[in-house]
C-alpha cells in the first residue's frame, strides 16, 4: 500500500509539474530591437536578424552574448545611433530570439560555423560588434572571411567551468529539465543574473527589461540552446590571445569596470598582448552598452575619428 501511495504521488506531482510547465511559455515575442526582422536561412534554421540605416554606408554586424535569455536586444539602447553611420545587422543566434530553436545539441563549432556564414554571405568587410563569448566566435570566423574591425565586449573563450554532460541531459529531460530550466529563468532569477553579471547598478535592471528577458527565455524550444551553455559545450578550445595575435583586424577591446566575469584587468592584459586598444566604462559590468550606452557610443565615434 505504501509503494503504491508513493507511486501515486510521484506521478501527481510530475503531472503537476507538467501542467505548471504548460503554462510557463510566453504568449507572443516582440522583435527585440522594436522593428520587424528579416529571415536568413541557414542550415535549416530560420535565422531572424534585424536591418537598419543605409545600405551605402559602411555594414556593422552587432552579435549578442550568449545567456539563456540571450538576443539581439542587449543593442537596443545603441542601435538606432549606430545606424546614423552604419548598415547595420543584428541577428538572433540559432537557438535565440527570434531564431528557430529545433532541440540540437548546440556546440561552440555550430555558432562559429553560423557566424562565418552570416558574416560572408549578408555583409561586405563589416566592423565587428560582439559580446562575451560571441566574440570568440567571430574572431575564429576571421580566418575564413573579410572583416574590416572589431569592438569586442568583454570577450571570452569560456563562460562555464567545464563540459558536463550530464547537466546538459538533465535541462534537455522532459518535465524535470523543464522545471528546472523554468526555474532558472523565473523573473526573480532573471533579476538576480542580471544584477549579479550584467549590470552594476540595480536602477539599470528595468522592469521591462526583465519582462522581455522573461519572454525570449520561455519560447517553444527555448531551453535547448542554454541547456548547452549551461553545461559547457559553448566554450571553445582555444586562447584568444593567440587568436586576436594571428589577425590583422584593427580592435578595440570595451569593459565594464564593475565587471568580475573576468575582471577588466584580463581585458586590459588581453590588449596589451594584441596591440588592441582597450576603454573601460565606469559603473558597468557585462553589458556597457546597455548600462552607459552614451559612454560607449562615445568609444565608437572617437574610435572611427581617429582612424
Amino acid at each position: 500500500m505504501k509503494l503504491r501511495q508513493a507511486a501515486l504521488g510521484i506521478v501527481g506531482t510530475v503531472s503537476a509539474a507538467a501542467a505548471v510547465n504548460s503554462q510557463l511559455t510566453a504568449d507572443e515575442f516582440e522583435p527585440p530591437l522594436g522593428r520587424e526582422q528579416s529571415t536568413y536561412r541557414w542550415r535549416g534554421f530560420d535565422v531572424a536578424y534585424t536591418e537598419l540605416g543605409d545600405p551605402g554606408d559602411p555594414d556593422l554586424v552587432c552579435l549578442h552574448g550568449v545567456n539563456a535569455a540571450g538576443s539581439s536586444h542587449e543593442f537596443r539602447e545603441v542601435i538606432e545611433e549606430l545606424a546614423e553611420d552604419y548598415h547595420v545587422l543584428a541577428p538572433d543566434l540559432p537557438g535565440f530570439g527570434g531564431s528557430d530553436r529545433p532541440p540540437l545539441l548546440y556546440s561552440a563549432s555550430l555558432y562559429v560555423a553560423f557566424v562565418t556564414d552570416f558574416l560572408r554571405e549578408l555583409s561586405d568587410e563589416p566592423t565587428v560588434l560582439a559580446s562575451s563569448l560571441t566574440a570568440s566566435y567571430a574572431v575564429q570566423a576571421a580566418a575564413e572571411t573579410d572583416i574590416r574591425e572589431f569592438v569586442l565586449v568583454c570577450p571570452t573563450t569560456r563562460a562555464m567551468p567545464g563540459r558536463r554532460t550530464w547537466l546538459r541531459s538533465l535541462l534537455r529531460a522532459p518535465v524535470i529539465g523543464e522545471t528546472l530550466y523554468n526555474a532558472l529563468t523565473s523573473k526573480p532569477a532573471i533579476r538576480w543574473f542580471l544584477a549579479d553579471h550584467g549590470f552594476a547598478r540595480e536602477e539599470s535592471i528595468t522592469d521591462e527589461w526583465v519582462e522581455y528577458d522573461w519572454q525570449t527565455a520561455h519560447q517553444p524550444g527555448a531551453r535547448y540552446a542554454p541547456a548547452s551553455f549551461i553545461s559547457g559545450f559553448l566554450n571553445l578550445d582555444t586562447e584568444l590571445e593567440a587568436d586576436l595575435a594571428a589577425l590583422d583586424i584593427p580592435t578595440t577591446i570595451v569593459w565594464g569596470e564593475e565587471a568580475r566575469m573576468p575582471e577588466p584587468s584580463y581585458g586590459r592584459e588581453l590588449a596589451e598582448q594584441v596591440g588592441a586598444d582597450f576603454v573601460s566604462i565606469a559603473d558597468t559590468d557585462l553589458l556597457p552598452h546597455a548600462e552607459a550606452p552614451a559612454e560607449f557610443l562615445g568609444v565608437f565615434r572617437r574610435r572611427k575619428a581617429a582612424a
